[in-house]
């Protein structure tokens, strides 16, 4: 069609001209005793269809897709191919790994972008700063504006409990969620290369579209997903809960680097003291995918009424 329009404009301009039999079988005019199309209404309905196409593409949710794992981990790519013909999406994402940075900036440093192609036809970007970054270039450097929605992970190992404070994948999902951007993390309780992120798709997915087709939803939304690393088959169903009050028994392990110099890793046991069955932590161990809503406000509202009550200066 779009390499017939010049003839269109040449019909228009000319309105004498007389179509022919061949020009009246590609646009279906079998009436041979129809002398001369309307072209100028053609041009004007190709013109509207046009028009249409355009803002049909430019009323498309942008999703921008994120992570801490970097751009080439296969969570990401899992991520991505679960949310495809929902919008428009855009990938920026860290050029390494990132896990474990928080809410970390970048501020001494420069920040790089770099186009990629790794998604095909999908816009994509590697940054060489932290998932926060990430989305803070992403909204004013290559969107322009603010997305529809902010998606991170999938994420390699479980970000439920207290992970969440230290998570790179979440970090991003609430730095979203500041800037008004509804937003979602994602994560699997698999931290093995080999991942099957299979079922995670399929879930992902569903819960993408609950929250772009919601129209009741905070636009400060945020919300921590985990998956059990189960088949589908064996996944139970979606249950929204609580974060539970759980933290790491940590040690440092002292080496020695080659040069005879001491260094230290860290190492650790998770250790879950909530035992409650509306958590996070119960809904994974009993092969529920748990969603926890979150927020980046950290005001102890119950302590604060008792300062206010108790304190006197």
């Amino acid at each position: 069609m779009d390499r017939l329009f010049p003839y269109f404009l040449f019909c228009s301009a000319n309105s004498s001209h007389k179509v022919s039999k061949s020009d009246q079988q590609i646009f279906g005019y079998t009436n041979h005793n129809a002398s001369i199309i309307n072209v100028v209404d053609i041009a004007l309905a190709y013109l509207y269809s046009m028009v249409k196409k355009t803002r049909s593409k430019s009323s498309l949710p942008i999703i921008l897709v994120t992570n801490d794992d970097g751009i080439a981990a296969p969570g990401i790519r899992a991520l991505v191919e679960s949310v495809v013909g929902l919008g428009k999406v855009v990938v920026v994402a860290p050029d390494k790994p990132q896990s474990g940075m928080g809410h970390a900036i970048t501020i001494g440093h420069p920040l790089r972008l770099q186009k990629v192609n790794q998604f095909g036809d999908i816009e994509a970007y590697s940054c060489s700063g932290t998932p926060v970054d990430c989305v803070k270039l992403a909204v004013d450097k290559i969107i322009h504006r603010k997305p529809d929605l902010c998606i991170s992970g999938i994420n390699h190992g479980a970000n439920h409990s207290i992970n969440v404070i230290y998570s790179g994948t979440m970090s991003a999902a609430l730095e979203a969620a500041i800037e008004s951007i509804p937003s979602i993390g994602f994560s699997l309780l698999d931290y093995s290369i080999e991942a099957d992120f299979s079922a995670s798709q399929r879930y992902a997915r569903m819960i993408v579209e609950k929250v772009l087709n919601g129209k009741q939803h905070d636009k400060h939304l945020c919300l921590n997903v985990n998956f059990p690393a189960v088949t589908e088959k064996l996944i139970k169903g979606v249950k929204v809960c609580r974060q539970a009050y759980a933290k790491y028994e940590e040690e440092f392990d002292e080496r020695k680097d080659p040069h005879g110099k001491k260094y230290y890793w860290l190492t650790g046991e998770f250790l879950n003291f909530d035992k409650g069955k509306d958590t996070d932590v119960w809904a994974l161990k009993n092969n529920y995918v748990s969603v926890v809503p979150v927020q980046f406000d950290l005001t102890h509202y119950e302590l604060k009424k008792k300062l206010e009550t108790n304190w006197k200066f």
